[in-house]
Formats: C-alpha cells, structure tokens, sequence
C-alpha cells in the first residue's frame, strides 16, 4: 500500500510539472471561493470537521455525517457592490447507515454586461441604442457519494463528479470534466480529513465564436485572438486535522482545525513556496454552547505584499462568524474577504434536516 502511495503521489508530481508551464494557475478559480458560512468563517479550515450538505464541496466523504434523510443548504452573496453574484444550493440523500448521495449547484457571475462594440454606427455617430449586454458566468454541478465501512471504524471516504459550463455571452463557452477522491479518518476525539480534488486534472474545452467586428478590436488593439483549446486545472490536495474539547458537564464545546492546501502547479505567493509545490496554511476556531449556539474565528490567507508606499509585510485574512442551530434548522453568519479583494462581506447561509416520518 504504502509503495502504491509513492508511486501515484509521483505521477501526480511529475503529471504537476509537465503542465505546470502552460496550465494557468487559476483555472475555475470561482470554485476556490468557499460555500456555507461556518467555513468561510473558520477560514475554510474544515476539510477534517466537515460533516453536513456543505461537505459535497469541501469533502464529500463528510456527508455520512448529515443528521437528516434529506438536507438542503442554501447560499446567496453579491460582491463589489452587487456586480458579481455567487449561488449556491446543495442536497444530500441518505441511502442508508453506510451511504450518502449528495448534489451540489454553483454559480458565479457579472451579469448585464454593455457590449459597446456597436456603439458607433457607420457615420461614425454614438447610438447609445446599439449598446446591447451579456453575462460571463460559470457554473459547477457536483455529484457525490460518501461511504463508512463496518470493518475500519472511524473511516469514511466519498468522492465527486464535477461538471463545468462557462458562458460569455455569444463569444464564448466551455465544457470540463473532473473528479475529487476524500476520506475523513475519527481517533477518539481527534478528526483527520484529506481531499485530492480534480485528482485526474479537470480539462475545460473552450470554444469561440468571434465576429468579425470583435476580431478587428483584438487586432487594433493589440491583443491575442483567443483559439478553441483545453484549459487543464491541476490536482491539490487539501489536509485538516481537528479536535473536540468538552468542558462544564459537554454543554460548552471548543474544536480547533488547522488546515493546508496543497498545490502542484508552480511558485505561489503562500507560507511554503517551492516549484511546483505551494502550501498554504489556515487555522479555524469552533466554539459551541449546547449545540445551538457557535462563535468562530478563522485566520488564512497568508502572504507576502506590498503597499502604495513600497514597503512590504505580511498579510493575514481574519475571519469571524457566528451561528445559530434550532432543531433541524441552522442560520449561519460569516464576515470574510473570500475573494482576497481587501473588500469585506456579510454572508449568511441556512441550511435544514428532512426527516422521514416513522414507518416510513
């Protein structure tokens, strides 16, 4: 096993360096941006903890830990000032005691777009008439399966099923598939979590439909005329480790989680910066009142910058969150800058438990 564990781990490293060179970075980065306030709130530090709906994004095999039949989860947020608009829904399904169904929705995008190519007519006058628009958006749908297995108590593994559209109007759109591998490891009180998300690379075919006029405007100005290709999202790897405190007879909880994303794709601007590998570090606080009341604290985000003024430091992303459980039913508040703009949001997201009726 161990010997089958340093081979893929060498194939995924040298998979990392052959594409490396021309695989953008931030390739389908809008799935980076986090679902579900209680993460976004612990600075996306629960791939070890995670064990609701939300686990379908950010470790599917967390899903065994959903407490209803049926759980939905719901998530609304609008960025610089309303321009970009983030959704999010998900639902998981319990087969049975060993295995959870789940579905996952994103979609990221800047709608009512002026399309001023037209602005001037033939005469050379403005027509403010012929300004139409048009959105660029992205979508992901996730299918996930978790599964427990009565021999290895504590294990839980489960994996996704990605699909990915991206449409820019008329011009542009694209196709690409992936796939993610999890497992969450229980020790007494202690939570493991890893996750390999887009283990096989993810492959985004684009294609282009350019009118003449837009073809001009790249021409005068300079600019490259995009081609049909494959855009290629490299594998990472995602790693948490947590532990529960109880205190004053369980009614008071603490879990901290430190967290480490792992990439393969280059020199980041991260805490561990080497080519091709890249780790970055972040660390979230859960504390709980009887299980209905939670305050958490997250730190992420950690890297090097520069100001207006030339001197330089380092910069770390506080996170702060609260949340609210009542029966089936949770609302949950987080205050985070999840798109490392410097620009802080008010996110809520609520999610709730449907259960069978006896007999049923």
């Amino acid at each position: 096993m161990t010997k089958k564990i340093i081979l893929i781990g060498g194939l995924v490293i040298a998979f990392s360096k052959l594409y490396s060179q021309s695989a953008p970075k931030y390739s389908n980065d809008f799935l980076d941006i986090g679902v579900g306030a209680r993460a976004l709130a612990m600075g996306n530090s629960v791939i070890a903890s995670s064990n609701d709906v939300t686990s379908g994004y950010w470790n599917p095999a967390g899903l065994m830990g959903v407490k209803g039949d049926i759980e939905i989860s719901l998530m609304h947020n609008e960025y610089f000032a309303g321009i970009a608009k983030d959704d999010y829904l998900a639902a998981s399904y319990k087969f049975d005691k060993n295995s959870v169904f789940g579905l996952t929705v994103i979609r990221f995008g800047i709608d009512n777009i002026p399309y001023t190519i037209d602005l001037l007519d033939a005469n050379g006058n403005v027509n403010y008439n012929n300004i139409t628009s048009f959105s660029d958006a992205q979508y992901a749908i996730l299918f996930s399966y978790a599964r427990t297995f009565d021999k290895i108590p504590g294990l839980q593994v489960g994996g996704n099923v990605k699909v990915i559209r991206s449409i820019v109007g008329d011009m542009a759109s694209s196709w690409g598939f992936g796939l993610d591998a999890a497992a969450q490891y229980r020790y007494k009180d202690w939570l493991f979590g890893a996750v390999g998300r887009d283990i096989t690379s993810t492959f985004n075919a684009w294609s282009y439909n350019l009118s003449q006029d837009l073809i001009n405007v790249f021409q005068q100005t300079g600019n490259e005329i995009p081609q049909n290709g494959l855009e290629v999202t490299l594998p990472r790897l995602m790693l948490g480790a947590a532990r529960t405190f109880k205190f004053f007879h369980d009614n008071l909880s603490l879990m901290p989680e430190l967290g480490a994303d792992v990439t393969f794709d280059g020199r980041r601007n991260t805490v561990i910066s080497s080519n091709p590998i890249s780790v970055d570090p972040h660390l979230g606080v859960e504390a709980g009142y009887r299980d209905i009341i939670f305050l958490r604290l997250g730190i992420g985000n950690i890297q090097n910058s520069t100001d207006a003024t030339g001197a330089s430091g380092t910069y770390v992303q506080p996170d702060f969150g609260v949340g609210l459980k009542i029966k089936s039913f949770s609302l949950d508040y987080a205050l985070t800058d999840n798109t490392a703009a410097g620009l802080y949001s008010n996110i809520f997201s609520v999610k709730f438990d449907i259960n069978k009726k006896p007999g049923k």
